[in-house]
């Protein structure tokens, strides 16, 4: 009995330190190497495909192929391109897309909610941004007409 509380003890403790070890190189390559690239798109082409019955209804798709600007919102830096299906209409999207930027692009999916800020996945990238991973956060601005990408990238 003695070696079997004393295999557990041992075991326990090895387990609290890898984890602890775990979590702490999870906390250092988080806070190394991560950057944050802020861009404002103007949706000037957004259009609107009705699938089924007129109107705002489930399968409906989103395209687009717009410009994007500095942080500032005063510079061109690139264009996207993509997609979105409706899902819930009146509330939501699920979307892909590409951002091209000078040095590559970062390609992101996920929820876009029609009124609210949305965080969505950087699933890649190419050039400089071949091992893109990371969460960007879309804000809607000017009623709608621009959004804030803000790639956070680790």
């Amino acid at each position: 009995m003695k070696r079997v509380l004393s295999v557990v003890v041992l075991l326990g403790g090895m387990v609290l330190l890898f984890g602890a070890v775990a979590t702490g190189a999870t906390k250092r390559s988080e806070s190394r190497g991560s950057k944050t690239i802020t861009v404002v798109e103007h949706a000037t082409t957004d259009a609107t495909t009705d699938t089924g019955a007129a109107g705002d209804t489930a399968g409906d798709i989103l395209t687009f192929a717009n410009d994007v600007f500095d942080a500032a919102d005063k510079r061109k830096v690139g264009t996207d391109q993509g997609y979105c299906i409706r899902v819930v209409p009146g509330v939501s999207y699920e979307c892909t897309w590409t951002t091209f930027l000078e040095g590559g692009q970062i390609v992101v999916s996920g929820p876009f909610v029609d009124n609210k800020p949305s965080t969505l996945a950087i699933t890649g990238g190419t050039g400089r941004y071949a091992k893109a991973r990371g969460e960007m956060d879309l804000t809607g601005l000017a009623k709608g007409t621009k959004f804030r990408f803000a790639f956070h990238l680790r």
